[in-house]
C-alpha cells in the first residue's frame, strides 16, 4: 500500500510503499476513502524535534478487525481518529477512537463534521453558552469554525461575530450564518460578545479577550500557545477556559457519543452543513498542506486516497 511520509523537521512529504497492516487487540484495519488535514498536523511536520506519524481523522471501509472488537465488523463504514499513520491506502483505527458512519453521508462528508464537529461543539459547551447570548469565533472559515459559526447560531447565539485572517473570506463566513465579520487586523472588533471560541492563539488572544463584555468567556482550543495577563482578566470579571478534544475522548467516553450523535442529528436535518475546500489525492498531500499552511482554506481540506 502507500503511505506518505517525511525523513526531517520540515522536509519534504513523499509517498512509501509498506505492507499493509495487520489489527491489532481492539484495532480495525480501514481502507481509508477519505483522510482530514489539519492544522496540529501541519505544525507537526514543520516543528516536531523528529518525524512522526501523519495521523488524524479518516473514514472508510472497515477490513479486517482484530482481537476482542466487538461493535464493528468488516464491511461497515465507520469514521474516527487515527494515532499512527493514517495518510495512507490502510489505516487502523483504535475501536474506541470509532464511530459509524450514517446512510446518507459520504466518507468525506464524515471526515469534515464528526472530529471538527466535535471540536467545535465541544467548545461550545466549554463556554457555557446560552440562547441570546453573542459569540465571536475565531479562524472561523477554517475546518472548525466554519462549523463552530453554524452550531453558535443553531443553539440560539443573539448575534454571531467571525474573526477571519482575510476579507476574501468574509462572504463564505456570513454565507454559514455569522451576522458581522472581522479581520484580525481591524482594531476594533465592534460590540462585545459574551463569550468567544478561539482556534488561533498567540497575538490574537489579547484582542479576543478584549472582545469579551465584562463577565465573558474565552475558549482556547488552538496549539497556536499565546499568553494572557491576569490583570486583563481581573478588570472585566472575565475567565479563560482551556479545552482539548482528546480528553474528553479518553475521559468521557458516553459524552463524546452523545456530542457525536448531535452532529450527525443536525448534518442528516440539513442544520449544519460541513463545507470542503478541496479534496486532494494522497500523492499531493504536500499541496494540501501547503492550503492550510497559508491559511487559504474555506472549510475542510481533505486527502482522497
Amino acid at each position: 500500500m502507500r503511505r506518505v511520509r517525511y525523513e526531517s523537521t520540515g522536509g519534504p512529504l513523499f509517498l512509501e510503499e509498506v505492507p499493509v497492516p495487520e489489527p491489532g487487540p481492539g484495532e480495525l484495519l480501514v481502507r481509508c476513502e477519505a483522510v482530514g488535514v489539519t492544522l496540529p498536523v501541519v505544525r507537526k511536520v514543520t516543528e516536531a524535534a523528529r518525524p512522526v506519524p501523519l495521523g488524524g481523522e479518516l473514514a472508510g471501509e472497515v477490513v479486517s478487525v482484530g482481537t476482542g472488537v466487538t461493535r464493528f465488523r468488516s464491511g461497515e463504514r465507520v469514521t474516527g481518529l487515527c494515532f499512527g499513520h493514517g495518510y495512507a491506502d490502510f489505516a487502523l483505527l483504535h475501536e474506541s477512537m470509532a464511530s459509524p458512519v450514517p446512510d446518507g453521508a459520504s466518507a468525506v462528508d464524515a471526515v469534515a463534521l464528526v472530529r471538527s464537529g466535535l471540536v467545535a461543539l465541544g467548545a461550545l459547551e466549554a463556554a457555557r453558552a446560552e440562547p441570546g447570548e453573542a459569540a465571536l469565533i475565531t479562524a472561523a472559515a477554517s475546518g472548525v469554525g466554519h462549523l463552530a459559526v453554524q452550531l453558535a447560531r443553531s443553539r440560539g447565539a443573539s448575534r454571531v461575530v467571525g474573526a477571519v485572517s482575510d476579507p476574501a473570506k468574509e462572504e463564505f463566513v456570513r454565507s454559514l450564518g455569522a451576522d458581522t465579520t472581522v479581520l484580525y487586523t481591524e482594531g476594533d472588533w465592534g460590540e462585545p460578545v459574551d463569550y468567544a471560541l478561539d482556534a488561533v492563539g498567540g497575538e490574537l488572544l489579547t484582542p479576543a479577550l478584549a472582545a469579551l463584555a465584562p463577565g465573558g468567556r474565552l475558549v482556547a482550543y488552538s496549539s497556536g500557545g499565546g499568553t494572557i495577563r491576569a490583570y486583563d482578566l481581573l478588570v472585566g470579571a472575565k475567565s479563560v477556559t482551556g479545552f482539548q478534544m482528546a480528553r474528553i475522548a479518553r475521559e468521557r467516553p458516553e459524552l463524546y457519543e452523545r456530542w457525536r450523535n448531535e452532529l450527525w442529528a443536525k448534518f442528516l436535518d440539513g442544520t449544519l452543513r460541513p463545507v470542503v475546500h478541496g479534496e486532494f489525492a494522497l500523492e499531493d498531500a504536500a499541496k494540501a498542506h501547503e492550503v492550510i499552511e497559508a491559511r487559504r482554506n474555506l472549510g475542510k481540506v481533505v486527502l482522497h486516497p
